[in-house]
């Protein structure tokens, strides 16, 4: 048993916002329906290299990115712009309990496949527009691109390191204002399906990636709001943190190859920063009056950061993860992605998996982070082909 099992979802998204909203719910038990233009399916299919191997071991037409983000799902094939695929999108909507969709503004109601078209035949539906900038507003018909977002929204003007120390503006390594649309759309559209089953009535929900890259600047955003306008906006601190410290990387010892080495430590109070102390050897900068309380630690920053550093410095990493975990310090090292794969705990958590591909057996994927004690989460649909299911699904849902 699964938590959504029974809930039908027709996923009309494409790229990964959508596709990551839709993806979580089809692991929690949903019927999810990718729909995908013929011969060509999700833009994302075509984003590599690198892609699954065929038989002959010729690059096939599944890439690593679209497999990342479709697992559980079916795949239908399905044009849009023709009136014979509008009137098959309006037979499955009639069935379905979600709805999920990120074209720009007006190509839907173009379509006759806007909320308050699908909505007559069908109140109790959850409608799930995904879009850049919203379905109002002066951005509102901008296409919307998640680096064009982490720009716009602030982010790459608090990401990077220093002006001071060479830095310019920086992106985040993985697209996030996607992502946390994604989730904060899954969040939306699961209260959304509990006011149907109290009510009997749908809604339409407006989902925005500069909406959510803002509301993602959190204490940044807050910071800013209070200060402003005696204040200038927070500027980028590299790998340090604007309210703690210390919570930044710092240089260790050379590694036993002779190359730099580094390690993070996270020191979230007061108590833990006693301890960091003692572990380096140097207890009498827990008693400075400068940096007792973490307020005097970051006005202090400037004094404090180089004699942390310098202290640092006497060992390698092994040695002050080994002090640092023994002492309940928060710390860590910086693993590269084939670190992060072999990392025990990793593995003994199950995050990566093996599904049965069509291409490949065994084919290994990250997997899901929920586990849920009652409903765990599935993993019995590897990412599927382009239209891999689309006579199943018209039987199913329509037959």
């Amino acid at each position: 048993m699964h938590s959504l099992d029974g809930i039908k979802v027709l996923d009309l998204s494409r790229v990964l916002a959508g596709p990551w909203c839709t993806q979580t719910l089809a692991d929690l038990g949903a019927d999810v329906v990718k729909v995908e233009r013929p011969g060509v399916g999700d833009d994302t299919r075509g984003w590599g290299p690198p892609f699954l191997q065929t038989a002959a071991q010729t690059d096939s037409a599944e890439s690593a990115y679209f497999l990342g983000a479709n697992r559980n799902k079916r795949s239908i094939t399905c044009d849009l712009s023709s009136a014979d695929g509008q009137q098959l999108i309006r037979a499955l909507a009639l069935k379905a309990d979600v709805l999920v969709e990120n074209f720009k503004v007006g190509d839907m109601q173009r379509y006759g496949l806007d909320y308050a078209s699908i909505k007559a035949i069908n109140p109790r539906l959850v409608y799930c527009s995904i879009t850049g900038f919203g379905q109002t507003g002066p951005y509102a018909e901008r296409a919307g691109y998640d680096f064009a977002v982490q720009a716009m929204g602030g982010l790459m003007s608090v990401t990077g390191e220093r002006d001071d120390a060479g830095g310019g503006p920086q992106k985040v390594g993985v697209a996030v204002a996607d992502l946390f649309t994604g989730m904060y759309a899954t969040v939306s559209i699961l209260a959304a399906l509990r006011h149907v089953e109290r009510t009997g009535s749908g809604q339409h929900i407006d989902m925005a990636l500069l909406d959510t890259q803002v509301a993602m600047l959190a204490n940044l955003g807050a910071n800013y709001l209070i200060n402003s306008p005696t204040k200038p906006p927070p500027g980028r601190m590299g790998n340090a943190h604007v309210n703690i410290v210390p919570y930044q990387v710092f240089e260790v010892a050379a590694n036993t190859a002779g190359e730099r080495d580094f390690l993070i430590v996270a020191v979230g109070n007061d108590s833990q920063y006693a301890k960091f102390c003692e572990c380096i050897g140097h207890p009498e900068w827990a008693s400075d009056e400068r940096f007792v309380r973490n307020q005097g630690r970051v006005i202090h920053r400037d004094v404090l950061i180089p004699m942390l550093a310098s202290a640092l410095m006497a060992h390698g990493k092994k040695h002050w993860l080994a002090l640092l975990e023994a002492a309940k310090v928060p710390c860590g090292p910086i693993n590269n992605l084939a670190e992060v794969f072999v990392d025990p705990h990793v593995l003994e958590r199950g995050m990566v998996q093996q599904w049965q591909h069509p291409l490949k057996a065994d084919l290994s994927l990250v997997a899901s982070p929920i586990k849920m004690s009652e409903t765990p989460v599935r993993q019995d649909l590897p990412p599927p082909m382009l239209g891999q299911h689309t006579q199943q699904v018209i039987d199913e849902w329509l037959g």
